[in-house]
């Protein structure tokens, strides 16, 4: 009795797969059918095979890539069959595209100071070539054809060319500040010597997977603290990386020989060594820099440092710095010895795609940065638009971007506005407080409204109010102003 009931038990299990099996086959053979009389003309059916028709990209709803001044070559991020281009000496495989763009700032603005005002309409013209000849290798050409040494093309609406404040700030008395040059801002070429010789390592191994750029090229390191400018050099780039529990590291190093500015004056006798790092960390990057900069008798030698942890915790953006200068030889103007230690923490409130942020700062004694260039401000530039040059005209930040024995901070909110959230408005404080008693205490409430109008042009709006605290025999003082700004890319 127990074998046939075991015998019945496991028959059943077997029909039941036999018509599994079968009902599949013909399932499989319907399908088959199908797809055939689809090929013959019949009525067509879904199929899991991978159609050979081509399809185009799909592009409805997205706007057409507006286009640019001058566009030679392959298209840019464009669609379809790319030109074969030509093959050199050593391997390489060039397919030279050639474009044009830039963008033209231009403004009016009007800022008070202590019962002094200057009102001007400034302007500023970024214009760039770039020639990509392959994924590694270009040539890039930068133009500031309205600007230089941080003067910039305007014209001087208030105060009279007659006032001697006006003489004492702009030096002569000609209203219209006529700074058009047709100096290079940028020239230089990068690429990898792996790519443009790709017989020596037919393997790639990356062993010759190394980066170079060479010419008047802009750094920008530690946010723009410890480097911020346009210099003549060459740097050399070792990536990919892979230390122990890291999943990359880079390391370049820079070589600069010419057009370095300390303090945003250039320094004609200047040279930069840096060694700039980067580790990517499971949570966490971790930048560390070390620069030096060798200037003239007035100028001194300054050794710089900058220390970076950029993460997430929980919900919350992070960003921990500490960096330092000291002076080698004797303290200067440009080379000073001080440490800042400086955080970013910010955070999209739920159901939003706003912006809230708070940074905070302390500068120990007086930190230099190792190179700033002429419109770039100071090093606290970084902590809010309390503290940013705004790079335009005569208009500075509403409060000191120097970090010299200070503490302080700004607290913001960026709204985003619109279906297509094409308009926002920033709202800020921010403070710095003396630690000794030659530090002022200042502090400033701005405002920035900004919209984009059709795909080239954007409208911007500042206002601020500031508190200047006054020192020795000097009264405390107020500070206001106001600026719009039309920005037109192309």
């Amino acid at each position: 009795m127990r074998r046939s009931r075991a015998f019945r038990y496991r028959a059943g299990w077997a029909l039941f797969f036999l018509i599994f099996l079968i009902g599949s086959g013909a399932a499989v053979h319907a399908s088959t059918t199908e797809d055939s009389a689809a090929a013959d003309g019949g009525e067509a059916h879904p199929s899991s095979e991978i159609s050979d028709e081509y399809i185009p990209l799909q592009l409805e709803g997205f706007p057409q890539r507006p286009k640019l001044l001058l566009e030679l070559g392959n298209p840019y991020l464009g669609t379809g069959n790319i030109k074969p281009g030509f093959t050199l000496p050593t391997g390489a495989v060039w397919q030279p595209t050639l474009i044009l763009f830039g963008s033209l700032r231009t403004a009016i603005q009007s800022f008070e100071l202590d019962s002094f005002r200057v009102t001007e309409w400034a302007n500023r013209l970024d214009l760039f070539a770039n020639l990509q000849l392959s994924g590694t290798e270009r040539l890039v050409v930068g133009f500031r054809n309205f600007d230089r040494d941080g003067r910039f093309t305007s014209y001087i609406l208030e105060p009279s060319t007659s006032d001697p404040e006006f003489l004492a700030l702009f030096g002569d008395d000609d209203a219209f500040r006529d700074e058009l040059n047709g100096e290079i801002e940028s020239l230089y070429f990068e690429g990898d010597f792996g790519e443009i010789f790709p017989g020596v390592d037919q393997k790639d191994f990356g062993r010759t997977d190394i980066g170079f750029s060479v010419g008047r090229q802009p750094l920008i390191f530690q946010e723009g603290m410890l480097i911020n400018d346009s210099i003549d050099g060459l740097g050399l780039t070792r990536n990919t990386l892979l230390p122990r529990n890291t999943s990359n590291f880079r390391a370049t190093f820079f070589v600069g020989a010419g057009d370095v500015h300390r303090n945003n004056i250039e320094d004609p006798d200047a040279e930069l060594f840096a060694l700039l790092t980067s580790t990517d960390l499971r949570r966490s990057t971790v930048d560390a820099d070390l620069a030096y900069v060798s200037g003239g008798a007035s100028s001194g030698d300054l050794l710089g440092f900058g220390l970076s942890a950029v993460q997430r915790i929980g919900k919350l953006n992070t960003s921990f710095r500490v960096l330092g200068s000291y002076a080698v030889d004797d303290k200067t103007a440009f080379s000073t010895d001080g440490v800042l230690l400086f955080s970013e923490v910010s955070f999209t409130p739920h159901y939003s795609q706003d912006l809230a942020y708070f940074t905070t700062f302390l500068a120990l004694d007086e930190y230099s940065a190792v190179a700033a260039g002429p419109a770039s401000g100071g090093p606290l530039g970084r902590a809010g638009i309390s503290f940013a040059a705004v790079g335009l005209g005569n208009y500075g930040a509403p409060l000191s971007s120097r970090a010299r024995e200070v503490v302080g901070g700004a607290v913001g909110y960026q709204k985003f506005y619109g279906v297509e959230k094409r308009r926002q408005l920033l709202a800020e404080l921010g403070l710095r407080a003396g630690t000794s008693s030659t530090v002022s205490n200042q502090a400033a409430a701005v405002v920035r409204y900004q919209m984009a109008v059709g795909r080239r042009t954007v409208l911007v709006w500042d206002g601020f109010a500031s508190y200047l605290e006054g020192l020795g025999n000097t009264g405390d003082a107020s500070g206001f102003g106001g600026r719009f700004e039309l920005i037109f890319k192309f």
